[in-house]
């Protein structure tokens, strides 16, 4: 049953992967093929949707004690994918800096030095912004991590008290059989005697 989910898991990972570099792509592009991609990444985020709905329908057949371990997977990837829409979204509406600069009325005299630099920081923003997303999505892991171990846990807690109650009910069968000895020995001695 969790093959199956973690096959999921897989494909949805590889899928997000790609959109996330296409949507990266989106703001510089122009006309068709601005179009093209626009369409490429609604196609997938529609495969992610259905590879979400899969996922879900495989945790409602795991047992009730390994579900709520897949649960919080379920939710960190639906805020995923919530937030690739969104940005997604805001790729759509981004200008290049040849539109935006027609939009505002420059009319090319920028010196060249000015264009660079611009697109300089235009890149480190979006290294910067790709170093964020790596950090948010190891801390999501890191936080998984954290839920699967918290769960382990607690079912490990809660088999050494199921045991403890075993051993406490051997030890009181010990206790009543040592009892039940001792008589009997008495009796067998005061049939001796006799």
């Amino acid at each position: 049953m969790s093959a199956e989910f973690e096959g999921y898991e897989q494909d949805y990972a590889v899928l997000t992967a790609e959109i996330t570099g296409r949507v990266g792509k989106i703001p510089r592009l122009l006309g068709d093929e601005k179009k093209q991609m626009i369409l490429n990444v609604e196609k997938q985020l529609e495969e992610a949707r259905e590879l979400l709905e899969q996922m879900d329908l495989e945790v409602r057949e795991i047992p009730v004690q390994s579900r709520a371990m897949y649960s919080n997977r379920m939710r960190s990837y639906k805020q995923e994918l919530g937030k690739l829409d969104a940005d997604f979204k805001r790729s759509r509406i981004a200008y290049s800096d040849e539109v935006r600069n027609e939009l505002l009325g420059d009319d090319g005299n920028s010196s060249e030095s000015q264009l660079i630099k611009l697109r300089e920081e235009r890149a480190h923003l979006l290294d910067n912004t790709e170093r964020l997303e790596r950090s948010s999505r190891r801390l999501e892991a890191g936080y998984q991590v954290a839920v699967e171990t918290e769960q382990i846990g607690q079912n490990i807690l809660e088999n050494l008290s199921q045991d403890r109650e075993k051993i406490q009910r051997a030890r009181e069968r010990l206790r009543e059989t040592d009892a039940n000895l001792g008589k009997s020995s008495r009796v067998l001695t005061g049939m001796l005697r006799r």
